[in-house]
């Protein structure tokens, strides 16, 4: 569902993504991991269409996200880094833009709102403007918009970051219920959560993808578990460097 072919992206000379290549298929939750300045959001945001690699391509659902853009975008849901949303506007009419945005008929739009409202858990704010809501309800109210368009693979890029335990816990039951008819690529930084929301790690450093695999083979590398095993393999070439 999901197919990076060898994705590449620099800036000033300086190599951010450096031939990134998996793949993704239905039924899988990916964590995608990595150091700060990693790589991660620089590639979620080439998957998504918002940023043209250099070199590469991805396949959404078949799809070339470089010369079928547009189809490509049709099959995604993305949640960016920060959770951008329009200040000004409620999350009702928020998510009537994007329902506008994917030239959804009203009915189909009415009732995918309304699905959404309750799988984000937002329904106490919907009728607030964004400006004045916590960072955790903004991040469900992104969240939301992402799921709208019921999409074949999501992409959300720390999807957790500012949510309480309890709306934590929501979060990973939701992506649990989606994950069989999905593809799941989740960006975090709380190595914890990767074992209870994901069936499949990638740890990424200074562009390239380092390791892969479950997050219990992974963990099963290191005797301090999956952290240890991050440390040492994101660690290695900062070592080199330094």
């Amino acid at each position: 569902m999901l197919e990076l072919k060898q994705l590449t992206k620099s800036f000033d000379g300086h190599m951010a993504v450096e031939k990134a290549a998996f793949s993704l298929n239905k039924g899988e939750v990916l964590g995608f991991l990595g150091p700060n300045g990693a790589g991660k959001s620089t590639t979620m945001r080439m998957v998504a269409g918002v940023m043209e690699p250099d070199h590469g391509d991805v396949l959404i659902s078949g799809h070339s996200i470089i010369t079928e853009r547009r189809e490509a975008q049709r099959r995604l849901g993305y949640l960016p880094e920060g959770a951008p949303l329009y200040a000004d506007m409620t999350p009702v009419e928020f998510l009537k833009f994007m329902a506008r945005a994917y030239r959804m008929p009203r009915k189909p739009a009415r009732q995918a709102i309304d699905r959404v409202i309750a799988d984000a858990r937002i329904g106490n704010v919907a009728s607030r403007r964004i400006a004045t809501l916590s960072k955790g309800y903004r991040r469900r109210v992104g969240l939301a918009g992402a799921l709208l368009n019921d999409p074949d693979v999501l992409v959300l890029d720390e999807p957790t970051d500012g949510l309480d335990p309890i709306q934590k816990r929501a979060v990973r039951a939701l992506i649990a219920r989606m994950a069989p008819e999905k593809a799941i690529l989740i960006s975090t930084h709380t190595l914890e959560e990767v074992p209870a929301m994901c069936n499949r790690a990638i740890i990424i450093d200074r562009g390239r993808v380092v390791a892969d695999g479950t997050p219990e083979s992974l963990a099963a590398q290191s005797p301090g578990g999956l952290e240890e095993t991050f440390i040492t393999v994101a660690g290695a070439a900062e070592a080199d460097v330094a």
